[in-house]
Parts: structure tokens; C-alpha cells; sequence
């Protein structure tokens, strides 16, 4: 929603999911911004809310976040392609993430008129034939934070390739105490990884193994948990379908 729009303005997706069984706690929903490539404190949480109780059905709502603070942010990373993950948790247990790009670019409001070309004599070359006149000078370089005025920054979010991540978890107390002997046994048995939170799928994008699942804003998935009967059901406008009974979250 709202995309494209300025830096300044908050970030705006509209959530629908559909919830196959009452589940006993809220959902919690957290906006990331990653705020730097190189230095992961830089990333800001752009809003955090729990959304319950959830009634069994479709529901849909607005999850807004602020933009980024850009004093938290380094000034040579404002400008161009970074990530927005949205994620959604479940008895602090994250069970699905999106992430999209994000591109931030500087529109100069009022350019400077392109000099005319000076006079160039013509150059031969060996084959007597004149050569192409030299490249025009490259446009100087925008202004950085805090000269940066940000209202001329646009920033795009591009929702038609989110990159989608599952992570099966227990919904259920007898899920949980079942996870929890398994993690006992493997630890008893010396194992060297246990039952963690392993990602399901990390679908979308332009990936071959996706050829097979189009995305669909209408058609909704069972969510992986052990039992669907304790699952969501999420869909929405701008997140990849996937293959094999996977769940994608759809958002715009």
C-alpha cells in the first residue's frame, strides 16, 4: 500500500490470513529494516504489535510502521537497495518471514539544466572514418545525510518478488512437550543439531525451483505445523505461492 512514497512516510501492508482453529495466544508482528549491508545493529525495528485474539475465519488488517530513523542509519547506505522483513510470530516462535527490496533513490527537484555540448572538431580515425564524439560528464554524485533532504528521496518497495521463509513450530502444548522430548533425546544421544526452528521453504523472486507454484492472491494454503487442523491458512496480494503443500504469507 502507498508504494512508491517518500522515505519519511510509514510503511503500510495490508494483511489477510485465515485462521482454520482459535488459537489459544496472539499473533505478534514485527517490521524489520535492514539498515545496512555490512553492520547488522544498524537494522531498526520499525513496529512491533500482537493482534488477538484471532477468531477462526479470514481477518485482515493494516500493519503500519514508521520509516526508519535516518540518524540510526549510515549516511552512505540511505540511498539505494536495501531489505523490509515482516515477520509473524507465534508464542515467540517465528513461523513465517517475507522480505522485500527496497530501493530508495534521490530525485533531484530541480536539476540543473544539461550544459550545451562545446564545439568538437572531428576526429578521423585510421579508416578515415570520423569517430563518435566522447560521453557526456557523469551527473554529480546527490547529497549525503544530514544534507540530504529526504523529501526528495523516493523510496519503492518491490512487492511483485518477495522472498518468503517458513519455520515449522509446535501450536499446540502436546507440539510443544513432544518437541521438547525430542530435543531431550537428542541431546541424551550427543546430537550435534537437535530440533531447532529449521526454515520449511524460502521461496520467490526468480528462482527455477518456483517455476511450478504461480502466485495466486486468492487461493489459500495450509500453513506446516504437524497438524493443519492447528495451522493458519495465509494469503495475500503480494507474497509467492510455493510448492510441495508449502505456505506462503501474502502482503501488500
Amino acid at each position: 500500500m502507498d508504494n512508491p512514497t517518500t522515505f519519511n512516510n510509514p510503511f503500510q501492508f495490508e494483511i489477510t490470513f485465515e485462521c482454520l482453529q482459535e488459537l489459544e495466544d496472539d499473533l505478534e508482528w514485527k517490521v524489520l529494516y535492514v539498515g545496512s549491508a555490512h553492520d547488522a545493529s544498524k537494522d531498526q525495528t520499525l513496529d512491533e504489535i500482537l493482534v488477538g485474539p484471532i477468531p477462526v475465519g479470514v481477518n485482515k488488517f493494516v500493519l503500519q510502521a514508521d520509516a526508519p530513523d535516518p540518524n540510526q542509519l549510515p549516511p552512505d547506505e540511505i540511498l539505494g537497495v536495501t531489505v523490509v522483513l515482516v515477520t509473524c510470530s507465534y508464542r515467540e516462535r517465528e513461523f513465517i518471514r517475507v522480505g522485500y527490496y527496497v530501493n530508495n533513490e534521490y530525485v533531484d527537484p530541480n536539476p540543473p539544466p544539461p550544459p550545451p555540448p562545446p564545439p568538437q572538431p572531428v576526429q578521423m580515425g585510421e579508416d578515415g572514418q570520423p569517430l563518435p564524439p566522447p560521453p557526456a560528464p557523469p551527473a554529480p554524485a546527490p547529497p549525503k545525510y544530514p544534507q540530504l533532504d529526504l523529501n526528495h528521496v523516493h523510496r519503492q518497495i518491490l512487492a511483485d518478488k518477495p522472498r518468503v521463509t517458513k519455520f515449522a513450530i509446535p501450536w499446540t502444548e502436546q507440539e510443544a512437550i513432544k518437541e521438547a522430548e525430542a530435543k531431550a533425546k537428542a541431546a541424551a544421544e550427543g546430537s550435534p543439531t537437535g530440533v531447532q526452528d529449521a526454515p520449511m521453504v524460502d521461496s520467490g523472486g526468480d528462482d527455477d525451483d518456483n517455476d511450478d507454484g504461480e502466485r495466486n492472491e486468492n487461493t489459500p494454503m495450509s500453513l506446516p505445523p504437524s497438524s493443519a487442523a492447528h495451522g493458519m491458512n495465509l494469503m495475500a496480494a503480494a507474497a509467492a505461492a510455493t510448492t510441495g503443500g508449502s505456505v506462503p504469507m501474502d502482503m501488500e
